[in-house]
């Protein structure tokens, strides 16, 4: 039996499995505020919209698809600033879209289109739950091997297929996704030298930017403070 999508609502028992993924993020994506503060509660509050990517046969947690649904009106000028997208989630009453927050497969088992699964599930849960759209704050996987480019300039980047350069952007425009807009300041860490040094196993031993493995812009150091201000691009899928 293929891969399948369920909801920790239905399977609630591999809920508990999710350790079983390999973290493929860098340390210090774990330290912005918002995302500390929220991402813990989302599988007590949000339990239909959180999902693990499984293969009966092997028995296998293959990956994991966090979402929350939120109120959002449409236009551009609207869309939360990423992540912050959170802190608007878990004080709505009244949602009508639902936000895909992560879409991660296992390392081990990436390079076999699993990413689209889970993707395609949220997007079948929105239907299913009479939302409006799927939309994403959209991590670019390769963005951080071009730290110095504006995500403005590297969103236009294309293939000589006329597709997106950027694999995850691509993977959700075959899927169907618009790109709405980028979100400049998507996810923000604040931390001193010493974390920096202890997140990324580098020195910084001057103030100043630096370009730090993992991150999609440099990381700026000023009075013994590091700061990493992530960008994102915003997309939407239509229900299917």
């Amino acid at each position: 039996m293929p891969a399948q999508i369920f909801s920790v609502a239905e399977r609630p028992e591999l809920e508990e499995r999710l350790d079983e993924i390999i973290d493929p993020w860098p340390e210090f994506m774990h330290h912005d505020p918002v995302v500390r503060r929220f991402f813990p509660q989302l599988y007590e509050r949000f339990r239909d919209f959180q999902f693990v990517l499984y293969e009966p046969d092997t028995d296998v947690v293959l990956g994991e698809g966090c979402s929350v649904p939120l109120r959002w009106s449409g236009e551009i000028a609207s869309l939360p600033e990423g992540v912050r997208v959170l802190e608007q989630a878990f004080a709505e009453s009244d949602p009508n879209v639902l936000c895909a927050l992560l879409a991660v497969v296992d390392e081990r088992y990436q390079g076999q289109q699993l990413s689209g699964l889970i993707v395609g599930g949220m997007a079948e849960r929105a239907q299913r739950n009479g939302l409006e759209y799927l939309i994403a704050p959209v991590r670019p996987t390769w963005k951080s091997r071009y730290p110095l480019t504006p995500i403005e300039r590297y969103v236009r980047w294309q293939r000589e297929d006329g597709l997106p350069f950027d694999p995850w952007i691509r993977l959700h425009h075959r899927l169907g996704a618009e790109l709405l807009a980028t979100a400049p300041a998507s996810m923000e860490v604040t931390g001193s030298v010493a974390d920096w040094e202890s997140w990324t196993g580098m020195s910084f031993p001057e103030e100043g930017d630096y370009v730090v493995p993992g991150a999609l812009v440099p990381v700026r150091f000023e009075g013994g403070m590091g700061r990493y201000v992530e960008p994102n691009v915003w997309m939407r899928h239509e229900p299917r």
